[in-house]
């Protein structure tokens, strides 16, 4: 995977793998920490390693021992901490001297099979061979880096085992050369009669790459503000070089940069380092003798005066027309990044300078009406050894290049005359503080990726996560110099000479234009050929097209057995409680290390059909526009200084026993240091009862900024919008999901941003704000330790009390809703007599498949059905028919088309089940309820949609309606997904096609997905799906495969949850421990005859609803078939 000038901005993000960072399991850490601080000395000789380093570092709870290898010169860095979920990674320095891709076709042909273990692609069969929960490999700009996780002892070693061999003695066959990188070979591989065409992993890889404008863009920014050494170049590749690379060149790269004497070794979590050490120097590093690496990239030599360039790119297809594409930014040159602290400043700097609505060049650019957006790779980049800033903005007139300039000037003015606010700069410290106690269970692949580009170069590592120490010299610095961050200003910016100002501008020809140049190059090198090379190149594109097609013999590859999978999950225990009289509130007490989590969820029930379209884009900005007393910039700033941020997301819950059956609402989410919990939940408050809607000019930067990100992430994502859209009418939650995350939001996002008057939507929000920030239809849920519950409770009730309720009952939009209950038991915590009863979640046990089973009861439940016979005996009565509907359901789907059975179901469940409810009174009350939409008349029907960009490759995904989660088809076309990806979709894709990525997947809701990424093919990638179809009916797969589905499919299973996630599925699709445990014996139970069941009752042709989708370029056979709908 090419991640060149992948970072994430600031210090705080670096450390996180998703929008709201990472931290990690903090609570129990002091072991492992506490036992290597004790048991290392510097100086001690352990397995061919010699300890240089033992550091504690408290602010992350982990203590790092840093060891170097006798031997080779190898580092070796070990972070130890309490954290079950350990890494593994080795990084190699590896500075290209040119374009034609080595690192990163060598980082996928070394995964292509090795000495030890020579089958072929032995890293993609260890995906399920394995446990892991994280397995890749990344080529940066400078190093190329090998992680690996997983939470089990034998699988560590065993990928271990595997990632050393690759790494160190690697086959690096001519024939994976030419199937992961590039090769000429004839369009029909049978066929010397097609003509020779480029293929290749890489070569594809990097042409999607490259659709993307942002990335040209930030590649440009790099290769010309540090023009003097390997930052020139594309480290993945530019696809009109990646053919100049040769077999012999990549083994000779391999041979220079992948030695002992070039790496680094990293290991993080609670397994003992010894055993790591033993089977690192046992198994690789015993076989080499020291070098002197040769791959230092030396630093830029400074420029003496600002340089400016122009480039093009492809104009943007979903604003066709528009005269405002243009991107421009301003950049300059920074100290190298081996110096901590002055990294750890700048980085805190950059944040002041662009984050949020009061950074100053946020308003001075976004606010300026110039633009849409910032330009790619705003901030600080500390991916290269000297670092570097930049700032502009893009989509705005190419006359208005000089005015985005001359602000860039005058904001740097004006920030060294007037510096920043206290407050920001609190809320700045603030935010590391809550970052370093946030936790997650990526910790340790978060860490590696934060060090990788700093230890590259020689800089400290540990320095480098000190993060507590270097806030306290920040502050320091501060306090003896009150302009000290000015001075940084107008040293690195405002008398900076290293500053390069970039514009790129769309060409209507661009994408001609390179589908020229690749033409060119073709036509050159087919030109070169003699009769005897085209003759070679035939008979080798048989014998990879052979070997491809050939069963390979894994058993050399070590795995883990099915029995090695833990046969129960670790039940989580969540109590429901009534707050501020009706609402019911979700306790999961978990060591969140002093944050607590809160989530409420609002249903949409409620709200007309015209205003859901724009529900998105209410969330988007509900946070964002100001509430009560505080306009937005003031909000922004409340936000910062007293939680961890404030989100809200429009949700599709389906349900778990039908397809036709869901749940729609808004998750409202934010965390906060334990003693900012009344000032977040006032924020909620204000934000909930007094949002402000009348800021136009606001409202439209957002709406400018939101159509520009979505539209910018369409090349990344294409195959999520093409399954999105495949699945459009399979369901009725489908149509709701296209709405909300389809290429229809895109497309609306970009219409509403080009409207010359905003204010018809503006007057949506208030519209929609009524129908949801009530208490009506709503929930909540709070992650926190124990000691932390009381004061949560009266934080969260007094928040409740404080939101309206609908003075007169709404109707629902959706004409058929369904009330489903979870059923209380006996509490745990005990609770003041005061305070409302408590509840265990859990299922009723009667009918474990279906949650259309739950019945309601109170915690004295036994007591009070003990003296009420009548009750007991309707009880019984209701259960008794409730089993007969669930069983009829259950069969009418074997034997009736969809949209029949589900009608048959409606009547009955309404008819005989779904009575009015019980009074509430003492021990008959039902404390959460989901209100599910149900569409009786709903009949699934196929679609096929062709998206049409100026793309080089293609995005496909076929859909297919099966069976929700609580059927127990639902396991068998889980481990069949998995099987079909790993044993024939792969091959077919991947391998033989040349797409980057394809598989099949199973949705929680039931919809099976076939899919590629970034693919030169479509129509032949949908005949492969139907392939893989009759692959998998006609049960070519044997019991191993099947144990290796398992492996996979349980490696996501049982993915590490963090505690601000433990009880999240229970909250929000009611699925307790009890229905998982249920469907986890269900997946090991899983035998061969089931999966060739599934595949002929759900997959076959006419068996179930299928939906296609393609986004990629114009396609001659699409065209012409009029059953595609072409947009």
């Amino acid at each position: 995977m090419w991640r060149s000038g992948w970072r994430t901005s600031g210090v705080l993000r670096r450390l996180s793998g998703r929008s709201a960072s990472l931290g990690a399991w903090r609570w129990a850490s002091t072991t492992a920490c506490e036992r290597a601080l004790l048991r290392y000395r510097v100086g001690e000789k352990i397995h061919g390693f010699t300890v240089s380093q033992v550091t504690s570092v408290p602010e992350l709870t982990l203590t790092a021992v840093k060891l170097s290898h006798d031997g080779t010169g190898a580092q070796h860095l070990h972070l130890a901490r309490e954290d079950r979920n350990n890494l593994f990674s080795v990084q190699f320095r590896t500075a290209p001297a040119d374009s034609s891709g080595a690192p990163h076709v060598l980082e996928h042909t070394v995964l292509c099979g090795s000495q030890r273990y020579p089958c072929r692609d032995p890293f993609f069969k260890m995906l399920n061979r394995s446990l892991s929960t994280f397995m890749n490999a990344f080529t940066a700009s400078d190093y190329t880096l090998y992680p690996f996780s997983t939470q089990n002892p034998k699988d560590f070693q065993n990928l271990l085992s595997v990632y050393l061999d690759a790494a160190f003695f690697p086959c690096l066959r001519e024939l994976d050369f030419c199937q992961e990188g590039w090769r000429l070979e004839h369009e029909d591989p049978s066929d010397p009669q097609t003509p020779l065409v480029f293929k290749g992993v890489v070569f594809n890889e990097m042409k999607g790459a490259f659709t993307d404008n942002e990335r040209i863009f930030s590649q440009h920014v790099q290769s010309r503000l540090l023009p003097d050494h390997t930052y020139s170049v594309v480290s993945g590749g530019d696809p009109l070089c990646i053919p100049d690379l040769t077999w012999e060149q990549l083994r000779q790269f391999h041979a220079t940069h992948y030695h002992p004497s070039n790496a680094r070794f990293f290991t993080y979590g609670n397994f003992p380092l010894e055993q790591h050490l033993k089977q690192i120097h046992e198994e690789a590093l015993s076989k080499f003798q020291r070098i002197k690496p040769r791959t230092a990239v030396p630093a830029q030599k400074p420029w003496d005066k600002p340089r400016e360039f122009q480039v093009t790119c492809a104009p943007d297809s979903l604003a066709a027309g528009s005269s405002e594409q243009t991107t421009i930014s301003v950049s300059f040159l920074l100290p190298d990044i081996t110096d901590t602290f002055e990294a750890f400043t700048l980085n805190l700097l950059s944040s002041l300078l662009i984050s949020g609505p009061n950074s100053p060049f946020y308003k001075a650019l976004i606010e300026s009406g110039l633009g849409t957006d910032f330009s790619p790779d705003v901030g600080y980049n500390g991916c290269t050894r000297d670092a570097y800033f930049s700032v502009g903005l893009q989509g705005i007139a190419e006359k208005d290049i000089q005015t985005v300039r001359d602000l860039v000037d005058r904001t740097l003015d004006d920030i060294i005359e007037k510096g920043f606010e206290d407050d920001r700069i609190e809320a700045l410290l603030h935010k590391i503080e809550i970052q370093m106690k946030h936790q997650s269970v990526s910790f340790g692949l978060a860490l590696t990726s934060y060090i990788a580009s700093c230890w590259n170069h020689d800089g400290d590592p540990v320095e480098l996560l000190k993060l507590g120490s270097q806030v306290a010299r920040f502050r320091k610095c501060l306090e003896e110099n009150p302009k000290f961050l000015q001075e940084k200003v107008k040293q690195y910016f405002k008398n900076n000479q290293h500053k390069l100002t970039l514009s790129m501008k769309p060409d209507d020809k661009y994408s001609e234009k390179q589908m020229q140049l690749e033409t060119e190059k073709l036509k050159q090198k087919v030109n070169s050929l003699s009769p005897e090379d085209k003759q070679q190149i035939y008979e080798k594109g048989l014998e990879l097209q052979a070997q491809q097609s050939q069963p390979q013999d894994a058993s050399c590859l070590p795995a883990l057995k099915v029995s090695d999978i833990e046969p129960r999950i670790p039940f989580t225990e969540v109590e429901v409680a009534l707050a501020a009289g009706d609402t019911p509130v979700q306790y999961c007490t978990q060591p969140t290390n002093g944050v607590i989590y809160f989530r409420a969820f609002s249903s949409l029930n409620t709200l007309p059909e015209e205003l859901r379209p724009y529900v998105p884009l209410f969330c988007n900005v509900l946070t964002k526009l100001g509430c009560g007393g505080l306009d937005y910039r003031e909000l922004a700033q409340q936000v910062d200084l007293k939680t961890g941020g404030l989100a809200a997301a429009p949700h599709v819950l389906p349900d778990d026993s039908h397809l036709d059956t869901y749940e729609q609402g808004v998750l409202f989410s934010s965390f906060c240091l334990d003693r900012n919990l009344p000032d977040m939940m006032h924020l909620w408050s204000e934000i909930f009862n007094n949002p402000c809607f009348e800021e136009e000019e606001h409202f439209r930067v957002l709406v400018k900024m939101t159509a520009q990100e979505l539209s910018n992430g369409v090349p990344d994502a294409g195959h999520l919008y093409a399954s999105i859209r495949a699945g459009r009418m399979l369901a009725p939650a489908g149509d709701l999901q296209e709405t909300f995350g389809g290429m229809d939001q895109v497309r609306l996002m970009k219409s509403v941003a080009e409207m010359t008057d905003i204010k018809p939507i503006l007057r949506k929000l208030p519209r929609i704000k009524k129908h949801l920030l009530n208490c009506d239809n709503f929930r909540c849920s709070v992650n926190a330790t124990p000691q932390q519950m009381s004061q949560v409770e009266n934080s969260v009730d007094s928040f409740l009390r404080t939101l309206s309720r609908s003075k007169k009952e709404r109707k629902p939009v959706p004409p058929h809703v369904v009330e489903v209950r979870l059923c209380p038991l006996p509490a745990r915590r005990a609770r003041k007599p005061s305070e409302s009863k408590p509840c265990s979640l859990a299922f009723d046990p009667v009918l474990p498949c279906s949650h259309l089973s739950l019945a309601v009861k109170s915690p004295d439940w036994r007591a009070t059905w003990a003296g009420d016979a009548a009750a007991s005996e309707l009880e019984a009565s209701r259960r008794c028919t409730l089993t007969l509907i669930v069983s009829s359901v259950h069969f009418l789907e074997r034997t009736l088309p969809a949209h029949l059975s589900l009608g048959v179901f409606s009547f009955l469940w309404e008819t005989f089940y779904f009575q009015k409810p019980a009074p509430k009174g003492p021990g008959r009350h039902s404390l959460v309820t989901r209100k599910l939409v149900m569409d009786p008349t709903f009949k699934p029907c196929p679609m096929k949609t062709h998206f049409l960009f100026p793309f080089p490759v293609n995005y496909v995904a076929e859909c297919i309606r099966t069976a929700p989660y609580a059927a127990p088809a639902h396991a068998s076309l889980k481990i069949l997904a998995r099987l079909m990806t790993a044993k024939f979709l792969h091959t077919e894709i991947r391998e033989k096609g040349g797409a980057y990525g394809g598989g099949a997947r199973l949705s929680y809701g039931g919809i099976f997905t076939l899919y590629s990424y970034r693919d030169p093919h479509s129509t032949e990638t949908l005949q492969s799906f139907l392939k893989a179809i009759d692959w998998a009916k006609s049960g070519r797969f044997t019991q191993q495969d099947i144990n290796e589905a398992k492996l996979s499919v349980f490696a996501a299973v049982d993915a590490p949850v963090a505690p601000s996630d433990k009880g999240l599925d229970c909250f929000l699709y009611g699925l307790s421990d009890e229905v998982k445990q249920a469907h986890r014996e269900q997946l090991f139970a899983i035998r061969h005859e089931d999966l060739v069941d599934v595949s002929n009752r759900y997959l076959g042709a006419g068996r179930s609803t299928h939906g296609v989708a393609v986004l990629g370029p114009d396609n001659a056979s699409i065209a012409k078939d009029p059953s595609w709908v072409i947009r």
